[in-house]
């Protein structure tokens, strides 16, 4: 499943996963939280999420580096100020806290599986190959940024 590497945009693989929520949402049963409540959560969760992508995007415009996650290859700089330094993936994290949003929202336990597919998907077709093209590309600084921050929080 090689072919699958740094082939489809995050935030598209994201709102793929947010559709299949909302599906499962549809057929499943509600958990029965109150709109009153959830939604405020939903809120600022979300605004939580925003706030990392928001955060990663700054950084690496500060450092004049590319944000196609697409082709890691091109990044110009190792860019660990700012967000960067609690996580090594920002923007992941924040499209992560909009799943999880979502998932308060619809109300429906299974569509937290959207979450988790995301992790996992990400894990293995998106972040792993970026670690290994920056690996190469920026050797011992990048792994020893790797030992100091996680790749999710």
């Amino acid at each position: 499943m090689k072919f699958l590497e740094n082939r489809i945009p995050p935030p598209l693989v994201a709102l793929v996963l947010a559709a299949g929520m909302w599906g499962v949402a549809k057929v499943a049963p509600a958990l029965g939280l109150e709109f009153a409540i959830r939604v405020p959560i939903a809120v600022a969760i979300a605004l939580a999420g925003l706030a990392f992508d928001f955060s990663g995007l700054l950084e690496f415009f500060r450092s004049k580096t590319t944000v196609n996650p697409l082709r890691p290859e091109r990044a110009s700089a190792l860019v660990t100020a700012g967000v960067y330094r609690f996580t090594r993936n920002p923007m992941y994290v924040g499209m992560l806290l909009f799943l999880f949003a979502w998932g308060v929202y619809l109300d429906c336990l299974p569509s937290f599986l959207g979450p988790v597919l995301f992790v996992l998907y990400m894990n293995r077709f998106q972040i792993g190959p970026e670690e290994r093209v920056l690996r190469e590309k920026f050797g011992a600084p990048y792994e020893d940024y790797m030992g100091r921050v996680g790749r999710w929080l």
